[in-house]
C-alpha cells in the first residue's frame, strides 16, 4: 500500500497568482496541484500526494498559528504519513511558511516531513534544528534537482531508514555536534588531513569552523543639525520605468538616483520594483518606504544639516547576502567620498 502524502504549496505554485493575491486565504484540494506533478513521477508506486493545502504567502505571515493548526487537520483528516513543503528555494515568505508548516505537523501528528530552501532563506535558520531541511537552488530553475532529493529523504523516513550526514543526503546541517569515536587520535587524523591540503588532494573536516559576521557600530553623530544624511533603500523605490531595470527578486544590480530638487516622492514620478510585498501603498505614495518628504521638513527646521542629494535603491527580495554585501561596500564608499556622516537605511 502506497503512503499518503500531503503537499504544501503557495498561492503563486498553487496557480492562484502572484504577489497580487499573496492574502489569498487557505484552501485544501484533492490530488496533485502545480510541482505535485513532479513529486508524483518522483514518488512511483511507493508514495502519492492525496492532498494538496495551498495559502497564499501573506496570509500565513499574518495568521501563522491559525494557518499551521488547518495544515495539521488538513493532514490529520485525509489520513497523510507524510508532509511535503513546497520547495520555496530563496522565496523568504514561503521559505518560512513551509519550514513552520512541516515543524508544526512534524511536532503534533509525529509524521515524516522534508521541505527545500536555499542556505539563505530565513526559514533555515529558524527552523534547521527542528526539520530535514533538503539544500536547494535560489531559484526555481532548480526544481528538477531538488524534487529527487527530497523524495528519497522522505521515503527514507517513512521507512523508518537512518538519515547520513548532510553532506551524503543533500540536506542542510543541523547545528548539532555530536561525539563520534575513531580508531586513530584526534592528532593523526589532523596531520593526514593537513598533508592531503598540502598536497591538493580533496578532504573533509571533521568540524566547520562558524564565521560571524559582525560589524562594529558607529559612534552617534555629535551635531545632527550640521550632518549630511543619505536615504538607502531595499524596498525598490526607483523612478518611474525603473530606468536601470533592477528585478523584482535576486537584484543583481542597484540604482543611484538624484533627489536634489525633489521634496516628495510623487505617485507616477517613483515606483517600487520590488515584487517580495504588495506594491499598491508604495506606489501610491513612494515617501511611505523612502521617507523624503519628513527628511525635507527636518532639513527646513534644521533638525539635519542637508539631504544628500543622491539615494541608493535595490530591492531586498532574494537577494544573496554575498550581493547584497558587495552593493553595501559600493555604496558606502560613495557615500563616505561624498562626505556623507549618517545614512538611514529602509526596508519594507
Amino acid at each position: 500500500m502506497a503512503y499518503r502524502v500531503i503537499h504544501y504549496i503557495n498561492q503563486f505554485f498553487g496557480g492562484i497568482g502572484g504577489e497580487d493575491k499573496a492574502d489569498a486565504a487557505p484552501e485544501t484540494r484533492q490530488g496533485v496541484v502545480g510541482p505535485g506533478m513532479a513529486f508524483k513521477a518522483a514518488l512511483g508506486n511507493e508514495a502519492e500526494i492525496v492532498a494538496t493545502f495551498i495559502c497564499g504567502d501573506n496570509y500565513f505571515a499574518n495568521n501563522m498559528d491559525a494557518v499551521t493548526a488547518q495544515v495539521v487537520e488538513a493532514a490529520r483528516a485525509c489520513k497523510a504519513d507524510a508532509l511535503i513543503a513546497g520547495p520555496a528555494f530563496n522565496a523568504g515568505r514561503y521559505g518560512a511558511a513551509c519550514a513552520a508548516v512541516c515543524a508544526t505537523v512534524r511536532k503534533t501528528l509525529g509524521i515524516p516531513v522534508v521541505t527545500a530552501l536555499y542556505r539563505e532563506n530565513p526559514g533555515v535558520d529558524l527552523f534547521r534544528k527542528e526539520i530535514p531541511i533538503v539544500e536547494a537552488a535560489d531559484s526555481a530553475r532548480g526544481m528538477a534537482k531538488a524534487v529527487p532529493v527530497m523524495v528519497r529523504v522522505l521515503l527514507k523516513l517513512l521507512k523508518g531508514e537512518e538519515l547520513g550526514s548532510p553532506a551524503e543526503e543533500g540536506l542542510l546541517e543541523k547545528g548539532i555536534r555530536q561525539n563520534i569515536f575513531y580508531d586513530q587520535p584526534g592528532a593523526e587524523r589532523a596531520v593526514r588531513m593537513l598533508s592531503k591540503k598540502l598536497k591538493g588532494e580533496p578532504f573533509v573536516t571533521e568540524y566547520k569552523m562558524p564565521v560571524f559576521d559582525r560589524v562594529t557600530p558607529r559612534p552617534p553623530v555629535a551635531e545632527m543639525g550640521s550632518a549630511k544624511i543619505a536615504v538607502v533603500t531595499s524596498g525598490g523605490i526607483v523612478p518611474i520605468g525603473n530606468p536601470d531595470h533592477i528585478a523584482a527578486s535576486s537584484a543583481q544590480n542597484y540604482g543611484e538616483y538624484d533627489i536634489s530638487t525633489v521634496t516628495d516622492l510623487h505617485q507616477g514620478e517613483y515606483q517600487t520594483a520590488h515584487g517580495g510585498y504588495d506594491q499598491t501603498y508604495a506606489n501610491q505614495d513612494p515617501d511611505r518606504v523612502l521617507p523624503v518628504d519628513v527628511l525635507r521638513d527636518l532639513e527646513k527646521e534644521g533638525r539635519i544639516g542637508s539631504l544628500h542629494h543622491l539615494f541608493y535603491s535595490t530591492v531586498g527580495n532574494g537577494t544573496a547576502v554575498a550581493r547584497a554585501r558587495d552593493f553595501g561596500i559600493e555604496i558606502g564608499k560613495r557615500l563616505k567620498d561624498a562626505q556623507v556622516q549618517a545614512v538611514i537605511l529602509t526596508s519594507t
